[in-house]
C-alpha cells in the first residue's frame, strides 16, 4: 500500500515549488485577497505532480476537472489575460508527463479528456473566444503531449537496444561456454583414452620388459603434459589478453601427422590419406577439422578398440571432406549418437554450415564423415 505513495524526490520538489509559486501569484493577483476557489484549485493541480511518472493519466484528469470547476466557483486561475503562469505550467507538465509515461491508449484518451476539460474551463470563464480554445488545446495540451511522446519513443528505443545487446551478450557467452565445453571434452577424452591404453600396455610388459615399460610411462607423462597444455589453451578465453597472447597456437590439420603418430603409439592402426590440392583454411575451420578427426579416432578406440582405421582428408573445389572409417564391430558411437563426442562434432560442423554423417557401414565397421563448405 505504501509503495503507491512512493515517488521521485525531484518530482516532489517540482510540485512543491510550483504550488508555492502559484499560491503566491494567486495571493498577489487580486486587491481583495486570494479567492478560496483559486487557492484550492491551485493546490489541486500542482501537488499531484509529485506522482506525475506513476499516475500521469490521473493527474491530467484532475487538471481537466479542476479547470472548469474552479471557474464555476468563481476562481480566476484561467480568467486573466494572460492566465496565471503557474496554472499554465502545471498543465503543460501534466500533459508532458502523460505523453512520456502513459501507454498509447491511455495517453490518447487522457489527451482528449484533458483538452475537453480545458475547453470546459474556457466556457466557464468570461473570455470565450477562438484564441482561448486554440491556446488551451495547442500550447498547454497538444504540444507538451507530443514532446512527451517523442521522449517516450526515444526511451523505448534505447531500452529495446539495451535488451538486444543483453541478449546478444548472453548468446555470445552461451556460445563461448559451449565452445569451451567442446574443447575440454575433446582434449580430456583424447588424453585420458591414450593414457589408459599406454598404462595398460606398460602393465602388461612391466614384468618381462622394464625398459619398454619405462618408455610407456614416459609416453603417459608426455600425453598428460600435452593434455594440460591444451586445456590451458582451451581456457585461454577466461584469461586476460596478456596471458592469452602467451599461449601456443591451437592444433590444426597441419598437426594430423602428430595425432596419427600418437594413435599408432597407443596401438591403433591408422592409415592417413590426404587427397586433392591442399589450400589455406580459416583458423576456425582448420581447428574444427582437427578436433573432428581427433574425436572420431578417440571414439574408435572407446567403442571399437584397436582396430584398423582409415583417415581421409579430401580437399574439394568447394568443400573439405573428413572421413574416419574403422573396421570394428560397427557399434553406434557414443551411445547411439547421444554422447558428448558426436554431439560436439555435429556442433563444430554446423557452426561452419556443414553436414556430418555417423553410421555403421555395410557388413563391418563404422564411419564418421563430415563435409564443410569452403569459399571457391
Amino acid at each position: 500500500m505504501l509503495a503507491r505513495f512512493h515517488t521521485n524526490p525531484v518530482d516532489v520538489a517540482i510540485a512543491l515549488a510550483l504550488a508555492v509559486a502559484l499560491e503566491l501569484q494567486i495571493a498577489l493577483h487580486g486587491e481583495a485577497g486570494a479567492d478560496p476557489a483559486s487557492v484550492v484549485a491551485g493546490l489541486a493541480i500542482t501537488l499531484p505532480l509529485a506522482w506525475r511518472r506513476r499516475e500521469p493519466l490521473a493527474i491530467v484528469l484532475v487538471y481537466a476537472v479542476v479547470s472548469p470547476l474552479q471557474g464555476l466557483l468563481g476562481g480566476d486561475l484561467f480568467a486573466g489575460d494572460p492566465p496565471m503562469a503557474g496554472a499554465l505550467a502545471a498543465g503543460a507538465i501534466a500533459f508532458y508527463s502523460l505523453g512520456a509515461y502513459a501507454p498509447d491508449r491511455r495517453a490518447t484518451a487522457g489527451l482528449l479528456a484533458g483538452v475537453a476539460g480545458m475547453w470546459a474551463g474556457v466556457l466557464a470563464s468570461d473570455a470565450v473566444d477562438l484564441p482561448s480554445f486554440v491556446f488551451s488545446a495547442g500550447l498547454i495540451g497538444l504540444a507538451p503531449w507530443l514532446a512527451g511522446r517523442a521522449r517516450r519513443a526515444r526511451r523505448l528505443r534505447a531500452e529495446a537496444l539495451d535488451r538486444e545487446r543483453d541478449q546478444r551478450a548472453r548468446a555470445a557467452a552461451s556460445e563461448e561456454r559451449q565452445r569451451i565445453a567442446r574443447e575440454l571434452h575433446d582434449v580430456v577424452a583424447h588424453g585420458v583414452v591414450l593414457m589408459v591404453l599406454q598404462a595398460q600396455g606398460a602393465r602388461r610388459i612391466l614384468g618381462h620388459d622394464p625398459a619398454r615399460a619405462r618408455e610407456a610411462l614416459d609416453a603417459i607423462e608426455e600425453t598428460g603434459q600435452t593434455a594440460l597444455a591444451e586445456i590451458r589453451r582451451s581456457l585461454g578465453i577466461l584469461r586476460d589478453d596478456n596471458a592469452r597472447a602467451e599461449l601456443a597456437p591451437q592444433r590444426s590439420l597441419d598437426d594430423l601427422g602428430a595425432l596419427v603418430d600418437e594413435m599408432r603409439e597407443a596401438g591403433l592402426m591408422v592409415d592417413l590419406r590426404v587427397q586433392g590440392r591442399r589450400r589455406e583454411l580459416g583458423d576456425g575451420i582448420d581447428r574444427s577439422a582437427y578436433r573432428i578427426v581427433q574425436e572420431a579416432l578417440t571414439n574408435t578406440i572407446k567403442h571399437a578398440g584397436l582396430v584398423p582405421t582409415r583417415v581421409t582428408v579430401r580437399y574439394e573445389p568447394d568443400g573439405l571432406v573428413l572421413e574416419v572409417a574403422d573396421e570394428g564391430g560397427g557399434a553406434a558411437t557414443d551411445e547411439n549418437g547421444a554422447g558428448q563426442g558426436l554431439a560436439g562434432m555435429r556442433e563444430r560442423v554446423r557452426l561452419h554450415g556443414g553436414e556430418l554423417e555417423a553410421r555403421p557401414v555395410a557388413g563391418r565397421g563404422f564411419v564418421v564423415r563430415a563435409r564443410i563448405p569452403l569459399a571457391a
